[in-house]
């Protein structure tokens, strides 16, 4: 049973960048495939990056590709979102979410993850 706990936000400005951590405990870490949503005020949570169970396959969306990148350390439980080119827009809480590999259906589907860690802030300033 997978907890998860995400660090690594904070305050940056514009153009600047961050890495965020998700840790995990539980069992056979490299059976979850692992996303990042994010939650920006007054709008509903969205996908932002998906990895597989092995890291060999990564998913994005239109907005965060080319400048963030997700990727994942089994030996350590922990998968990472590395944020560069940091724009205003891109203020949120983003969430760590994971499932098992064999059942998840769409990596940018919310409903398809079971775990989900409490989030951290990310605020870019201009």
């Amino acid at each position: 049973q997978a907890q998860l706990v995400e660090s690594g936000g904070g305050l940056v400005q514009a153009g600047g960048s961050l890495r965020l951590s998700c840790a995990a405990s539980g069992r056979a870490f490299s059976s979850y495939a692992m996303g990042w949503f994010r939650q920006a005020p007054g709008k509903e949570r969205v996908f932002v990056a998906g990895i597989n169970w092995s890291g060999g396959n990564t998913y994005y969306t239109d907005y965060v590709k080319g400048r963030f990148t997700i990727s994942r350390d089994n030996a350590k439980n922990t998968v990472y979102l590395q944020m560069n080119s940091l724009k205003p827009e891109d203020t949120a809480v983003y969430y760590c979410a994971a499932e098992l590999q064999y059942r998840l259906r769409d990596y940018a589907r919310e409903g398809a993850y079971n775990y989900w860690g409490q989030g951290t802030q990310v605020t870019v300033s201009s």
